[in-house]
């Protein structure tokens, strides 16, 4: 059994008034596009979200296979990392790949190969530059649950912080290349961008 966890309840405010994980991306919420790409390798999804979230990001996902489970935060507000451990947590797996709401290009072959690399280990984690993406990796489920509630109770809030007492293995430049697309890490975060992936997507 594989997971995917989407983590969308952050604030976006670098988007605007509306909430970024619903908002529409070539004609669908780009959360879906982000569920539909992570559904083609994972067994249950779940998509974690604050409480005023929860109605919008459910009728945004009510057409995506496998039925997403929506996971609330019980404390907003407190971070990507405190975000991923309430995802992980409703999941049934003992691997998870985590992504963020905001990367509609990743890509699930390279999730796949990411889901390889973590078997045996607490972790796979890109490094396609001089900085991780914790943000597109694998986790398994019950030490990165473990070191992310260590890390948020000493006062971390860097989503890489759990990373150092989790047997892991970094995917480097040259893994990166060889098993994704280059847009595998792209995020959007201003309307701007949202509308040059959009013409992308038109065109293809």
């Amino acid at each position: 059994m594989r997971a995917g966890v989407i983590v969308a309840g952050g604030r976006s405010t670098r988007f605007g008034e509306q909430d970024k994980a619903v908002a529409d991306l070539a004609g669908t919420p780009v959360v879906c596009r982000v569920a539909d790409r992570l559904g083609q390798v994972v067994d249950e999804l779940v998509v974690n979200c604050r409480p005023d979230q929860r109605g919008a990001i459910e009728e945004a996902l009510r057409t995506v296979d496998p039925v997403p489970t929506v996971a609330e935060d019980p404390e907003p507000d407190r971070g990507p990392m405190a975000g991923l451990v309430t995802g992980l947590r409703a999941v049934d797996s003992e691997y998870a790949a985590a992504v963020a709401c905001d990367m509609p290009f990743v890509d699930p072959g390279f999730l796949d190969y990411l889901f390889e690399r973590a078997a045996g280990r607490d972790a796979a984690v890109p490094k396609p530059d001089e900085w991780v993406q914790p943000m597109q990796a694998v986790y398994r489920v019950e030490p990165t649950v473990a070191a992310c509630t260590a890390a948020l109770e000493r006062g971390e809030s860097r989503v890489v912080a759990p990373l150092a007492t989790l047997e892991h293995v970094v995917v480097g430049p040259e893994g990166v290349t060889e098993h994704a697309t280059p847009a595998t890490f792209e995020n959007l975060n201003t309307r701007a961008e949202f509308e040059a992936a959009a013409e992308r997507l038109h065109g293809e």
